[in-house]
């Protein structure tokens, strides 16, 4: 060895013994992240495919989505859904109690927020632009959630529920409108009230599987009877207004040139749809109907007998 050169040491190695124990449990610890994580995800993304919501960039991200909401906030009043459906889904992305701080960085009054959320289940399912036309602005549709599902898809499809007319509705005044529809919802509500006080009646009047005769009509009733009666031609004259429309097409397609009867056989085919769900709600509607029909009142029918 040369004078002055300095000798390397070795690095000493120290053996440490690992930790497994440890090691298992960030292991485990980080799976049920994982797991919380992605169920969380699974959860939001299926809150936004019931209401029909487009994921900003097909991410579950809480920060997005607040975001996508806040640009939704600067649109037309069409976007109240979307803001609606936003926050329902980014109550879906948050964890607890963070939620409401969200509202507030957004700018949203808590009441305001929870209209926003009831408008888009109310109307996400089946809303359509005639519908969201009428309304106008925000605060009619928020006037409008009180209405019944029922109500709604009245509405949509045949243009009126009891006295309230889409037509009327972009016409009216949100005063107006507020106390049209709390009209509708009280009517609603005192029929169901009947409905129930009568199926009380029916099981109290059964004996023995054999209905009590009735000898005296009660007054009480008589309105009902002529409600009831009312109902049975309007639903008479909805089904012939489905034939007229039916009858009207093919008659005007029989005056049409050769050459314009492409393009109408396939604008027909959005026509038969719409007929299409039209009869298959009232189908629905009238099959629920009979069976609760023949379950109360039916006992009393002579033609039932």
């Amino acid at each position: 060895m040369k004078p002055g050169r300095k000798v390397a040491l070795a690095a000493e190695v120290i053996d440490v013994p690992m930790n497994t124990a440890l090691l298992a449990q960030d292991f485990s610890a980080a799976n049920e992240l994982a797991l919380a994580t992605a169920q969380q995800a699974s959860a939001v993304r299926a809150v936004a495919l019931q209401l029909g919501y487009q994921l900003p960039a097909d991410c579950t991200d809480p920060d997005l989505i607040q975001r996508d909401i806040s640009a939704n906030m600067r649109r037309s009043v069409e976007a109240c859904l979307e803001v609606g459906k936003g926050l329902e889904v980014l109550k879906a992305a948050c964890s607890y109690g963070q939620f409401l701080s969200r509202v507030d960085v957004l700018g949203i009054d808590v009441t305001v927020a929870k209209r926003f959320r009831q408008a888009a289940r109310k109307f996400s399912k089946g809303a359509s632009t005639h519908l969201l036309k009428a309304a106008g602005n925000q605060t009619k549709l928020f006037e409008m959630i009180v209405l019944d599902d029922d109500q709604i898809e009245e509405l949509e499809l045949t243009g009126q529920t009891g006295e309230l007319a889409l037509d009327d509705v972009a016409t009216m005044s949100v005063k107006e409108l507020r106390a049209a529809v709390r009209k509708e919802r009280t009517v609603k509500q005192r029929l169901e009230s009947v409905n129930q006080e009568l199926h009380a009646e029916v099981i109290n009047l059964k004996l023995d599987k054999k209905v009590v005769a009735i000898t005296d009509w009660p007054d009480a009733l008589v309105p009902v009877s002529d409600q009831v009666a009312a109902a049975g031609r309007k639903l008479a004259q909805a089904l012939s207004e489905l034939e007229t429309c039916r009858i009207t097409i093919f008659e005007k397609a029989a005056e049409l040139a050769e050459d314009d009867r492409a393009s109408l056989e396939a604008a027909l085919g959005h026509v038969a749809d719409v007929y299409e769900e039209a009869l298959a709600r009232a189908e629905r509607s009238i099959g629920r109907e009979r069976l609760t029909f023949d379950k109360t009142l039916g006992a009393f029918s002579k033609e039932g007998a």
